[in-house]
């Protein structure tokens, strides 16, 4: 190649440079609204599911304190020789703990814990945790002395 073609030809390529638009960046409003319809799709699956793991998690807790007041009920039968329907200061002196207040009942905003004794023979007790607000369609727990575990949702028993 000789010098004068060399330079005609850096000066097409430079010319050619000169005229070309750069490569465009971005994305468009077509793919923006796509992304957009995607993310709306994922988030009315994933929603419900989470309100339920919630759920799920309210009602986990209430059993833990349940069980946590039958097990006082038996150190307490043992040494009062009778079973106590107060879950705070002067019966079970269960204190409040993890969002539960507890005085004659414990409570939090999504369960009511009472007790309620049984007369016998043989005595007993009966733990009952009653839902408020959204865990309201969970049911009701119960827990007896005898070790029975009931989730009654619209008066059909289902178990824990």
């Amino acid at each position: 190649m000789t010098k004068n073609q060399q330079q005609q030809s850096f000066l097409k390529r430079a010319a050619g440079a000169a005229c070309e638009r750069p490569p465009e960046r971005g994305v468009t409003l077509i793919e923006l609204l796509i992304i957009v319809a995607v993310i709306g799709i994922l988030a009315s699956i994933a929603y419900p599911s989470y309100q339920q793991y919630v759920i799920r998690g309210q009602r986990a807790a209430a059993q833990k304190l349940m069980v946590a007041v039958a097990n006082r009920e038996t150190q307490y039968v043992l040494d009062a020789r009778a079973y106590t329907d107060t879950i705070g200061a002067g019966g079970l002196n269960i204190v409040s703990q993890d969002g539960w207040t507890c005085a004659a009942t414990c409570a939090n905003p999504r369960y009511t814990l009472t007790v309620a004794l049984d007369a016998g023979p043989p005595i007993g007790f009966t733990i009952t945790g009653t839902p408020a607000g959204a865990q309201t369609p969970d049911g009701v727990l119960k827990l007896t002395s005898a070790g029975t575990r009931v989730r009654d949702v619209g008066g059909v028993p289902k178990p824990w």
